[in-house]
């Protein structure tokens, strides 16, 4: 399974360590400029730039280039992360909107995933500076749920 997500500080990023982590593939779109919140997305990060540098065309093609997307949330759906799921009812594939502090958003997510069995799986939810320490609480639960994945998958 290949990991993508647009290289966002926040939950972006913690799919991205945690898929680097795990050792899984990843991959996905960011703006042109490879533009984030926190400044330029390093290049340690395999992304692709869009044609366009607003984030709503980075959104859009990782959500059309997966088979399912996975959105973590703590509370209100919005912004960026609300755009993430109307791409994904817009072309039809699967998604998961799971709240990060639920105690069972691991076995949720695995069983999820274990039913899709996606190639390529979309990961979004809130940047940093909407939630602050979302990529840490992020980052745990993918670290987790990855790790379960990939060793399901051999």
């Amino acid at each position: 399974m290949v990991i993508v997500s647009g290289g966002q500080t926040g939950v972006d990023r913690a799919a991205l360590d945690a898929a680097r982590q795990v050792g899984l593939p990843r991959a996905g779109w960011c703006p042109r400029g490879r533009w984030a919140e926190d400044g330029v997305i390093p290049a340690t990060y395999p992304l692709v730039e869009t044609p366009d540098a607003a984030p709503a065309q980075r959104t859009a093609w990782n959500v059309r280039d997966s088979n399912a997307t996975l959105v973590l949330v703590e509370d209100a759906l919005l912004g960026g992360t609300a755009l993430t799921v109307q791409y994904a009812l817009a072309w039809r594939r699967p998604c998961a909107l799971v709240t990060l502090g639920l105690p069972d958003a691991p076995a949720i997510i695995t069983e999820w995933l274990g039913r899709l069995r996606p190639v390529r799986l979309n990961i979004a939810g809130p940047r940093e500076s909407e939630q602050p320490g979302v990529y840490a609480r992020s980052h745990a639960l993918l670290t987790q749920v990855l790790t379960l994945v990939k060793v399901a998958l051999r």
